[in-house]
């Protein structure tokens, strides 16, 4: 093969949303501020199906987060000790994985949260 023949690599092109971020952007941006930013990419985003997805789960995972914390911090001392020393690491671990696989373009469904969050959005139609 000449040198002059190889073939170029192709790269895909990023998709834009409608609010003009790429695709990957906006997914991670999604969960940024947890439930927060979910609603408003929600709001905002109306047919990109990925980043509305993102959204989604976004809301429903650090919602239930947040009540979860809420309804722990009512629990006298198990209650407080699990919100305080278990509940922040699972939920760092579970926004760094969620803004990493939303980056890399990925439409990673957490078990509960992932299924829930579609049928969410296919009522929403």
């Amino acid at each position: 093969m000449e040198a002059g023949n190889s073939p170029e690599k192709m790269t895909p092109t990023p998709r834009k949303t409608s609010s003009g971020l790429e695709e990957n952007v906006a997914g991670l941006l999604t969960y940024v501020l947890g439930f927060v930013t979910g609603i408003i990419f929600l709001l905002i985003e109306k047919e990109n199906k990925f980043v509305r997805f993102h959204a989604m789960q976004s809301i429903v995972v650090f919602g239930a987060f947040f009540v979860i914390s809420l309804v722990l911090n009512v629990v006298p001392v198990i209650g407080t000790i699990v919100s305080v020393l278990i509940l922040p690491p699972l939920s760092l671990i579970v926004w760094i994985v969620l803004m990493v696989k939303a980056y890399q373009g990925k439409q990673y469904k957490l078990p509960i949260a992932g299924d829930f969050s579609e049928k969410q959005l296919a009522k929403m139609k």
